[in-house]
């Protein structure tokens, strides 16, 4: 069964394609291949028509939050994917999700009755639906993530994603993967998730590669670059990029 709830730390750093190379050789020592090593993820995020929640998020508050519909792969209408409602207080986050069929979501969002899953969780996200009555999808991204998780410690994951791409347009997740390209070439987002601190080893060889944190949100990046050209709210021409049918 798929992890419901998460409370952990998340540092991002962003790196090279020389970095990336050499620190994959040593992660071997010390970190094994996730059992789902190997996704194409889609997050579609939902916002306010003024893009509340993404405004507030990089004013870097103490505490901000997210709600974001993911999937693994393109969805088909009765594939599985997690309505998830992400916070983040003093640096610590607390992720809960639920999972559903995407043709129960439009209901289940719009305060239709849906199959239980998980009560709680499901009640907060109404809530959360509530107090912003006007959340809709506002950001689609999407990218190609390999995940690692500890060999001494199994709370402790690595992931990198490339192949970052990013919409305000066609926001389903099931019209497939295609639009904007966030990062450079070569370069790859790293993420450390750990519920307590760093291993030594680790700080040592992020130390030793100069790997430093780096402030980098996929939906802050792709709304300041859609915010200063004037094209959001679907206001963008769509991209001349052929869409990659990953399915489920």
């Amino acid at each position: 069964m798929a992890q419901e709830v998460f409370k952990r730390t998340e540092k991002k750093y962003l790196l090279e394609r020389p970095q990336y190379e050499k620190l994959l050789k040593e992660l071997d020592k010390f970190m094994n291949k996730d059992r789902y090593f190997e996704s194409n993820i889609m997050s579609l995020y939902y916002d306010t028509p003024d893009y509340r929640l993404i405004r507030t998020s990089m004013e870097k508050p103490v505490f901000k939050e997210k709600i974001r519909l993911r999937s693994y792969g393109v969805p088909k209408a009765d594939s599985t994917v997690f309505l998830e409602y992400k916070r983040k207080y003093k640096g610590v986050v607390y992720k809960r999700r639920t999972f559903m069929p995407l043709s129960d979501v439009d209901t289940f969002t719009s305060g239709g009755q849906t199959e239980t899953n998980n009560p709680q969780i499901e009640n907060e996200l109404r809530y959360a639906f509530r107090f912003y009555p006007e959340l809709e999808p506002r950001m689609l991204i999407t990218y190609h993530r390999f995940s690692y998780y500890g060999k001494e410690d199994k709370n402790l994951r690595i992931t990198f994603d490339n192949e970052v791409t990013f919409r305000g347009y066609d926001l389903d997740l099931s019209c497939g993967v295609y639009g904007r390209t966030l990062l450079k070439s070569g370069q790859r987002l790293m993420e450390i998730k750990i519920p307590g601190a760093m291993p030594l080893w680790l700080s040592k060889l992020l130390d030793e590669l100069k790997i430093y944190p780096a402030s980098f949100s996929k939906y802050g990046r792709a709304y300041t670059e859609l915010m200063t050209e004037g094209k959001l709210n679907g206001k963008d021409a769509k991209d001349n990029i052929r869409p990659l049918q990953y399915a489920i």
